[in-house]
């Protein structure tokens, strides 16, 4: 079985000359913030209206998942820390075509998350300034993060870091506050508000079992995000410290930061109330006398969309440079410049960001609705090949290598097993509910013409570029 031939230090695998300069702190704070995205700020409103307070057990399952599929990325990434991550370990196990469609589609769902959160943006700076039109604030948001990402990596790291830090600080005072409300009676008159408001209107699943089935597919999209760990791998001073850590706090982070925050929002207000009267995060923080509270959420929501977007030039920008090294895109974008960033493949990305964001004011909105249905789709095709490559790599070690291994998939292959019945569940609600059926069109005919463009150009790594040997 082909394994990549990996250095021991400073580059990546491909041999490009990637700089290790993500410390410690930018990748944790990476793996804090990565999934935590304008939606929640915004009171996962939608998903609440389907499960009720039983959002809490959807965000539960589906972090369970997410936490068996990073554990099997992180099993490779330490083993082998190279800046193409799962693109490249699904070229390695699962073959060449397997890894130029996960590397292509990836690129792409970043594409697509990237102008929904430049729009999101212009939206939220628009409340501010409502004379300024939205393009400008889109144009300076893409200029902005695209010129960070293109100084250095650790340019990249150390605003991530930041920007994660706000998102992070917010949600922490906001649970905190609500637990004063709920508890202590913050802003209530100093009568302690309980949480019956979690089973007294309707019950704690108001809409049975269908409706916790309904959020599963909204659940998981809001999750995209977390395997942006695996590619940083190519870039951390030691992965083997780093990226064990940071994947261990997956699920902790998902307990406190998702369930934990909408715990006190639905112990507060009624959750058939939710979302019709603004963002529950806004209203928290006014009823325990914060003023200012709408310009302080507006301020986090515009930093969450600008870190969503930082972090997506930043994976296009890797994924591309590394299909490139494996020869399945010009070889022009596995260049670096002397601070070690794939520029050209940055630029690309960021000229095609300028497009879809033009594209989005052209269009009329349920088109774009539908196109980032790729997202949703292309998200769980990435998750799906992490699972499949991570049973086929450990199948191929002996029994030597796999005791040797630094860190480990639990419970290896059940819980693999598991996490895939598990995605293969959410594909099948969204063929069943109407208003997602439109990505099990998009979707899949998005990778059969990435199929067909492979065969059609001989896009297969070249003998002398794959760098791999067999064992």
């Amino acid at each position: 079985m082909p394994v990549g031939n990996h250095p021991a230090h400073g580059e990546s695998a491909q041999g490009g000359p990637l700089k290790r300069e993500l410390g410690e702190r930018h990748i944790r704070l990476m793996a804090l913030g990565a999934c935590i995205g304008v939606g929640l700020f915004l009171g996962s409103a939608k998903a609440i209206e389907m499960a009720g307070p039983a959002i809490m057990l959807s965000y539960i399952i589906g972090g369970l998942a997410i936490l068996v599929i990073m554990r099997a990325l992180g099993e490779m990434a330490v083993h082998n820390p190279v800046a193409g991550s799962f693109s490249r370990y699904a070229q390695d196990y699962l073959g060449p075509l397997a890894g130029f469609l996960t590397g292509w589609n990836y690129w792409f769902l970043w594409l697509v998350t990237c102008v929904a959160e430049i729009t999101a943006v212009a939206i939220y700076m628009g409340i501010w300034f409502p004379d300024v039109p939205r393009w400008i604030w889109a144009l300076m948001a893409l200029g902005s993060m695209g010129a960070i990402n293109l100084i250095a990596v650790k340019a990249f790291g150390e605003f991530e870091f930041w920007f994660a830090l706000i998102k992070i600080v917010t949600i922490i005072a906001m649970v905190l506050g609500g637990i004063g409300i709920i508890a202590f009676g913050f802003g209530n008159d100093g009568v302690a508000m309980g949480i019956s408001n979690l089973w007294s209107n309707g019950g704690f699943m108001p809409n049975g079992v269908t409706g916790v089935l309904m959020s599963l597919q909204m659940v998981m999209f809001a999750y995209l995000g977390v395997e942006m760990i695996g590619l940083t791998a190519g870039e951390a001073r030691n992965p083997q410290k780093t990226i064990p850590q940071a994947i261990g706090s997956v699920f902790w982070r998902i307990l406190l930061f998702y369930v934990g925050a909408l715990f006190v929002i639905l112990s507060i207000y009624p959750w058939n109330e939710i979302g019709s009267q603004g963002s529950p995060f806004v209203m928290t923080f006014e009823r325990l006398g914060i003023k200012t509270a709408a310009g302080i959420i507006n301020f986090v929501v515009i930093t969450a969309a600008l870190s969503s977007c930082n972090g997506g030039i930043f994976s296009t920008g890797r994924m591309l440079y590394s299909l490139a090294q494996n020869g399945q895109a010009p070889a022009t974008f596995a260049r670096t410049s002397k601070s070690g960033v794939p520029r050209n493949a940055l630029l690309l990305s960021i000229g095609a960001l300028l497009l879809g964001v033009l594209a989005n004011y052209l269009v009329p909105e349920k088109v774009f609705v539908w196109v980032t249905s790729i997202a949703t789709f292309g998200a769980i095709w990435t998750w799906v090949m992490i699972l499949l490559a991570q049973l086929k790599f450990r199948a191929g070690l002996s029994t030597a290598e796999r005791n040797a291994l630094k860190y480990r998939m639990w419970l290896w292959p059940l819980s693999s097993y598991l996490a895939l019945a598990f995605l293969v569940l959410v594909v099948g609600l969204m063929a069943y509910f109407p208003d997602t059926r439109v990505a099990l069109y998009i979707g899949p005919a998005f990778l059969v013409l990435l199929t067909v463009l492979y065969y059609a150009f001989r896009l297969a790594p070249k003998e002398a570029q794959a760098l791999t040997s067999s064992v």
